[in-house]
């Protein structure tokens, strides 16, 4: 008995086979060898066709069966993750009827803005948790005032992930999960919100069926059998973005439980009890995938509610990548770098680097500040203490987060996160226990093995989570270095004081 996940990135497609018994992977792929290609007409704008995902679906899914062998009566359950925020519209015969505008697209941010001045500023994060930015409800009135005859023909609004389950299944539907993060559920009424709805004048036919994260969501037609290979019939049981199905993947389901990614840009995603918000909206919150509070308790009384509370950081990851690039030497590795880095003390000797230079930051209050280098004596510094302040940066701002995280009433106690990326660096993630004092657990998993287990629960093939994440292979444990907090603690004010500085 296997379960089959896919992860729809803006960079590549990734399939995962799984056996249901042993949580075991036996086959993986992803596609396009090379990244896919998003289409930027104009500065600030960024598109995919949704035809391009599911071609590369076909792909990545060839292969895995190949790779494994599996006949297609054995896979038992699907499941789905996708890139967030994005926009797909289609048309009463369920054709695209333009790319769709992806999560990096910026060109909506004005829309959001001024529909978060209209709706009250109050009623954005008591109700919709966050300001309407530039999610998918602000995407969607650029296109009604930008695209008129492309309005006039939507049938059906949907995510990425939907688009997918829709070509998978020839139905259409949408989760609680996915409207949360695309800016049109109230929370607070535990509905589609017909204040967004009416203050943008969308019609609320565009909104389709709502289907449950875990469940029989629809099956393998018979055209889509035929394409891929699979069986007819086959249960699509789960889907969600790509930030709450990492946490899944990470068996993140409790409030107080932290996942955390460390890439290009990072995140830190925590799942909280009650629904809250950040009165200075520096930090989103969306539906977990478990959550599920009853109609007659909208303010989970029941003890259902499970929010996921998403600090993402643009500049992190990739100021490490730029200094391998601009200012090591050729042919010295991240691993190479890491140990150079270790060779200077805590506090790089007062070296402090602001990481900020990818963009504006949302914890910034959308501030654009670039990332600098203070403190910086040409007699005493060397390319160590660089390289050593670069990673205490990154770690810094995932620690600047947090606290306004746990400024919402969530405790940070333990991170979980994938062995990949800044966490192969002993130095950050030591840094990030011991500033947090958090205890850091590192596993083998990733998006399309967690939406493979998805749905396995979604079929109740897995009695629960824990079951389902019984066999997660637990890499390492790295504990805060207590005995050293204080010379942590120093080099954060410093590095705290630098930015405030830069604001």
């Amino acid at each position: 008995m296997f379960l089959l996940g896919f992860d729809i990135g803006s960079s590549s497609v990734k399939a995962c086979l799984i056996e249901a018994e042993t949580g075991k992977t036996v086959a993986q792929d992803f596609f396009p060898k090379t990244e896919m290609q998003i289409i930027a007409e104009r500065p600030g704008w960024a598109e995919q066709n949704p035809e391009s995902w599911w071609a590369n679906l076909r792909l990545a899914n060839e292969s895995v069966l190949r790779q494994s062998g599996v006949a297609p009566e054995e896979i038992k359950a699907i499941g789905i993750s996708w890139q967030m925020h994005g926009l797909v519209l289609i048309d009463r015969n369920r054709q695209v009827l333009r790319p769709a505008i992806i999560w990096c697209d910026s060109r909506a941010v004005p829309y959001g803005e001024k529909a978060c001045r209209a709706l009250g500023e109050e009623f954005c994060l008591s109700h919709l948790l966050n300001s309407p930015g530039n999610f998918t409800a602000a995407k969607l009135a650029w296109v009604k005032e930008n695209e008129p005859q492309i309005y006039e023909k939507i049938d059906r609004l949907m995510l990425p992930g939907d688009y997918i389950a829709m070509k998978l299944t020839d139905e259409v539907s949408v989760t609680v999960e996915g409207l949360s993060e695309g800016i049109f559920w109230d929370f607070a009424e535990n509905c589609v919100s017909d204040k967004v709805l009416n203050y943008f004048g969308f019609e609320r036919s565009f909104i389709p069926e709502i289907t449950p994260v875990f469940g029989v969501q629809g099956r393998v037609s018979a055209a889509a059998a035929r394409e891929l290979g699979l069986k007819e019939g086959t249960p699509v049981c789960y889907r969600a973005g790509d930030q709450p199905n990492n946490a899944l993947s990470l068996n993140v389901f409790n409030p107080g439980e932290i996942a955390s990614t460390a890439g290009t840009s990072g995140v830190v995603y925590g799942v909280l009890g009650q629904v809250g918000y950040d009165p200075q909206s520096r930090v989103n919150t969306f539906a977990h995938v478990n959550h599920n509070p009853s109609p007659a308790l909208p303010t989970g009384e029941d003890g259902k509610v499970r929010l996921g509370v998403l600090l993402c950081i643009n500049g992190t990851g990739i100021l490490n990548s730029w200094l391998k690039k601009n200012i090591v030497s050729q042919g010295v590795s991240y691993n190479d770098m890491n140990v150079i880095a270790s060779q200077s003390p805590i506090g790089a000797k007062g070296v402090s680097v602001i990481p900020f230079g990818n963009g504006a930051e949302r914890m910034l209050g959308n501030r654009e500040t670039g990332c600098s280098v203070h403190g910086l004596n040409f007699n005493i510094h060397s390319q160590a203490d660089i390289l050593r302040a670069a990673q205490e940066g990154i770690v810094f701002s995932f620690q600047y987060g947090m606290e306004i995280m746990q400024g919402m009433g969530m405790d940070v106690s333990l991170i979980r996160a994938g062995n990949a990326n800044m966490f192969l660096s002993p130095l950050f993630r030591q840094t990030l226990a011991s500033i947090s004092g958090a205890t850091i657990e590192l596993f083998d998993t990733d998006g399309a093995a967690g939406a493979a287990k998805g749905a396995g629960i979604g079929a109740g093939i897995y009695a629960s989570n824990n079951e389902a994440f019984a066999s997660l292979e637990k890499l390492a444990v790295i504990e805060p270095e207590t005995a050293k907090r204080a010379e942590y603690g120093e080099a954060y004010e410093l590095w705290k004081s630098r930015l405030a500085g830069s604001l």
